[in-house]
């Protein structure tokens, strides 16, 4: 028996060309079945913290598009669910809740047997997140993102048909041995200097963009007319009170759109890991 080409087709069939997302940036990184060793690098972003919290919103407009609260700015999406979150109604609760943006974690990381391709962004969820806190709380370990003396971690992903879940299932544990990020002082210097930064690597939708494809979820009767429809440019801040939304209030006589509290729509919370499985 050939084992090389027996393992590749095993690798194959785990993880079949499919179910890439061929949309996402090159500079991310996310387990295929089997165990991989990572080493997450110090953030050049952020001395202190190499972990970056993103949020996004997913299954709006059929895309997945990351909040404008992650640069400081006023998020239609995030406006609405503010609103329904002050209505006493479950329903509204219920909708708040999958509109509101759920949190995605990215660490720098080089790929160990992937060096050739520098630093990389991880992409992990809530409870990988909380496993490296508790990690790095623990004395024994100390700081495993030191350049110098620090560790690398194990990874092991299970596979749908393994979990029965919709995506795959990754656990880690870190490294007991000691050792440096490289043996090279050259190359460890060019991976604390050069490394993507997690903000921008996913494009970043306008306030009108947004608002259009809120409305379209909300309206899914007239989402055709919605999806090709051309979006105007963003306006400044100051105009973008068009009285469009939901919640704003029309001009005397003119009712506002109706929206459906729909709860029947596929529970997104338990599609991230899927969207992020490439």
């Amino acid at each position: 028996m050939d084992i090389k080409q027996l393992r590749a087709r095993l690798e194959a069939l785990q993880n079949p060309k499919s179910s890439q997302k061929g949309d996402l940036p090159k500079t991310l990184w996310a387990p295929t079945v089997g165990k991989h060793s990572v080493r997450i690098v110090p953030s050049m972003y952020n001395k202190t913290n190499p972990f970056t919290e993103l949020y996004f919103h997913y299954e709006i407009g059929n895309k997945t598009m990351i909040s404008l609260t992650n640069f400081g700015e006023k998020d239609p999406i995030v406006e609405f669910a503010q609103k329904l979150r002050k209505s006493s109604e479950r329903e509204d609760w219920m909708l708040a809740k999958k509109l509101e943006p759920k949190m995605r974690v990215f660490a720098p990381v080089i790929v160990r047997g992937q060096e050739d391709k520098g630093v990389m962004l991880w992409g992990f969820g809530k409870q990988i997140f909380m496993d490296l806190l508790s990690i790095a709380e623990d004395e024994d370990v100390g700081d495993y993102t030191d350049a110098l003396s620090g560790r690398d971690i194990t990874i092991e992903t299970l596979g749908k048909e393994t979990t029965g879940l919709t995506y795959n299932k990754s656990t880690i544990r870190v490294r007991t041995k000691v050792t440096p990020l490289s043996e090279n002082a050259d190359e460890i210097k060019k991976w604390l200097q050069n490394q993507p930064d997690p903000k921008a690597q996913f494009k970043k939708y306008g306030y009108d963009e947004l608002k259009a494809a809120l409305l379209g979820y909300l309206n899914p009767e007239s989402e055709e007319e919605t999806t090709t429809t051309t979006v105007a440019p963003q306006k400044p801040a100051e105009e973008q009170t068009t009285g469009d939304l939901p919640w704003e209030k029309k001009p005397e006589g003119e009712s506002n759109k109706k929206y459906s509290l729909n709860t029947s729509k596929p529970d997104v919370d338990s599609k991230i890991d899927e969207l992020f499985d490439f």
